[in-house]
């Protein structure tokens, strides 16, 4: 779990320019959401990295198209 956490927090990185407190936050946040998916039984490495990525996308409005600038046009 460690190591996938790890992953996610070097990609997030590499995607958002952030500051050293709200990459703790992430972290926080990240951590207790690949904790609830472990939990819950899953325990492979690579798709806990690929949920934890796209909860924090989410969270910061990554994923959202109108905020990406896609019109429908």
């Amino acid at each position: 779990m460690d190591a996938a956490i790890d992953r996610i927090m070097q990609t997030y990185g590499l995607l958002v320019n952030q500051t050293a407190a709200a990459s703790a936050e992430a972290r926080a946040k990240v951590t207790e959401y690949v904790k609830t998916l472990f939990d819950a039984g899953e325990k492979d490495e690579h798709r806990l990295a690929v949920c934890g990525l796209t909860y924090l996308r989410q969270l910061d409005g990554s994923n959202d198209p109108v905020k990406a600038g896609y019109t429908g046009l």
